[in-house]
């Protein structure tokens, strides 16, 4: 859908816009190719932050859901106990989380991931006296460089430490590849396995991710699970990598035109606190509908400039819908999103995880 509803015109914006049918295609897409694979799904609720689009997931044939904070898993378990095996993907440092960590484990199936003794030993003391063993993977560094282990003889060190902390249970393994890092992740959690199934230990859960590659996610077949997140709503990044196109983008900011100020100018009353400055390598802050000859080159708080290499062909009250850079980001902006089925608005969602950072 490339056209801006008309039965969107009574909606103030900027606002977001998330598209049901478009979401349940993409959810399916990749759970059928998962099926198929062999390989479990257990998508990232960051993207969409709404237990309403997680819960379609679950049905989709999701194992459980990942979040990257404690605050995010608690604001989604809170609204369905449905949404009861967690993983979070995120190291968790200080006495306070681990305190709030520990009464979430108390509700959900919960696994956590750590890259590091600091971490595996404020873990152990937070559930040295829990009623049920905290699950633990190692998470290792496959070429991201951003968390994780170095080689898989740290990987089988620190499994070892966890399976010898009380209070934690050794689980498996974690990794966030780059783009197309699907050998990468091979090579290493097989030569990881091998060395900490020779020390004894069973490794039940080998977990990567990522939406740039999911579809090649039967190229590390190590891994057990898959976690991608920006999949169910898409966004001009993937676009640009090729993993989509324009309708598999489920998620677009509505905005206003507000001046016309030159001929090949105008102004929408989308800035960064509505679109993301995040960039990805692109050029721009985003894609306008139906107007691929319009960059949006600049952002400021409130306004977004918009300029064309010819006549505009824009007037002050027009609106137009944006796919931003980064959908994930645009969904921690708003409190709620319009959801649209079948090109009509039918609801508004809370964004119940907008904030939950801690």
């Amino acid at each position: 859908m490339t056209q801006t509803p008309e039965q969107t015109q009574s909606i103030a914006t900027p606002a977001v816009l998330v598209d049901l049918d478009v979401v349940k295609r993409n959810i399916a897409r990749f759970q059928t190719y998962a099926n198929q694979i062999g390989m479990a799904v257990r998508p990232h609720i960051k993207t969409h932050k709404l237990p309403q689009v997680a819960l379609m997931q679950l049905k989709a044939g999701a194992v459980g859901i990942t979040c990257q904070k404690i605050s995010e898993a608690e604001s989604m378990v809170a609204v369905d106990d449905r949404l009861n095996d967690v993983l979070i993907t995120y190291n968790i440092v200080g006495a306070e989380k681990l305190a709030h960590l520990r009464d979430l484990a108390g509700k959900v199936r919960l696994t956590v991931v750590a890259d590091n003794a600091v971490v595996i030993d404020g873990l152990a003391a937070a559930f040295e006296d829990a009623p049920t063993p905290l699950r633990v993977l190692v998470e290792c560094n496959t070429g991201a460089d951003r968390c994780g282990v170095a080689t898989p003889q740290d990987a089988a060190a620190l499994a070892r430490r966890i399976a010898n902390a009380a209070g934690l249970h050794f689980a498996g393994l974690m990794t966030y590849p780059p783009a197309n890092g699907a050998a990468q992740v091979q090579a290493f959690m097989t030569q990881a396995k091998a060395l900490i199934m020779a020390n004894g230990l069973a490794v039940e859960v080998i977990s990567s991710g990522g939406t740039p590659s999911m579809m090649q996610a039967g190229d590390a077949p190590v891994a057990t699970e898959y976690r991608p997140g920006t999949y169910a709503y898409n966004d001009r990044s993937l676009v640009a990598r090729g993993v989509c196109g324009w309708d598999d983008c489920a998620l677009t900011v509505l905005a206003t035109v507000v001046s016309v100020p030159s001929s090949n100018r105008a102004i929408i009353d989308a800035g960064s606190k509505a679109l993301t400055s995040d960039l990805l390598g692109l050029t721009g802050y985003g894609h306008v509908l139906g107007r691929p000859d319009i960059v949006i080159d600049q952002l400021s708080e409130e306004h977004g400039r918009l300029i064309s290499t010819g006549p505009i062909g824009l007037a002050v009250g027009d609106r137009l819908r944006v796919v931003p850079n980064h959908a994930c980001v645009v969904s921690n902006l708003f409190d709620a999103v319009h959801v649209l089925e079948g090109g009509k608005p039918a609801a508004i969602w809370p964004v119940v995880a907008r904030g939950k950072v801690t």
